[in-house]
């Protein structure tokens, strides 16, 4: 098999991969923050489980977990397995992410000075408001270097759905190496997540930049 087609075989896991990375992140993100408000919860029944909730997903292995989303129907409902693998990938993904986030957003939230919200009362704002329009934009500047890493790792994280046989990149790039008896894809496949990870870090490099408002 050619280098030439070896790279095009990988370039079409690496779309998938792609539906993995980015779907991820439209769910996780804004998931996040929902957990986040739950864990800073004033109930302290809702904290405690929130908590609960955020310690098994960060102590479990992500591995793990998308085994569990899986197959975790079939064997404890008699439910047929998905088809479409990348639903279970994107829900497990989704919700292990959306943990880590979840912390990070609490960081950022709890860091603001307690005067930010004082001068929004002042000003009239109710708490919706003062969060939506004072403190969620300031909490976004400051995490953006902690949410940068996490989705950092995102990409290369992607790399396990192939523990439920989807055919992502890094899956692909295995079944060409066992049967051409070659490393060479392991190396392409590092190759392209090297790219996509230099890009995504281009990317957000630019939306920190964008939010240095005080520059």
């Amino acid at each position: 098999m050619s280098l030439l087609t070896m790279t095009g075989l990988m370039a079409q896991g690496l779309g998938r991969t792609c539906a993995i990375f980015f779907l991820t992140l439209l769910f996780s993100l804004p998931l996040g923050l929902i957990v986040a408000l739950l864990r800073m919860s004033k109930s302290k029944i809702v904290s405690g489980i929130t908590r609960f909730i955020i310690s098994i997903l960060r102590g479990t292995p992500l591995m793990l977990q998308l085994l569990a989303v899986t197959y975790g129907p079939y064997y404890l409902f008699g439910l047929s397995i998905s088809r479409n693998k990348l639903i279970p990938v994107v829900i497990a993904f989704a919700i292990n992410y959306a943990a880590y986030f979840a912390e990070i957003y609490r960081g950022g939230i709890e860091s603001m000075p307690v005067g930010q919200y004082e001068a929004a009362k002042v000003l009239g704002y109710n708490k919706t408001q003062t969060f939506m329009k004072i403190i969620l934009p300031q909490v976004v500047k400051r995490i953006l270097p902690s949410v940068t890493n996490e989705i950092v790792t995102l990409v290369k994280d992607t790399s396990i759905a192939f523990t439920v046989s989807y055919q992502e990149m890094f899956t692909i790039g295995k079944q060409i190496a066992n049967s051409q008896t070659s490393f060479v894809p392991f190396i392409v496949a590092g190759v392209f997540y090297f790219i996509f990870n230099y890009l995504v870090d281009i990317g957000m490099g630019q939306i920190e930049k964008s939010m240095q408002y005080y520059k």
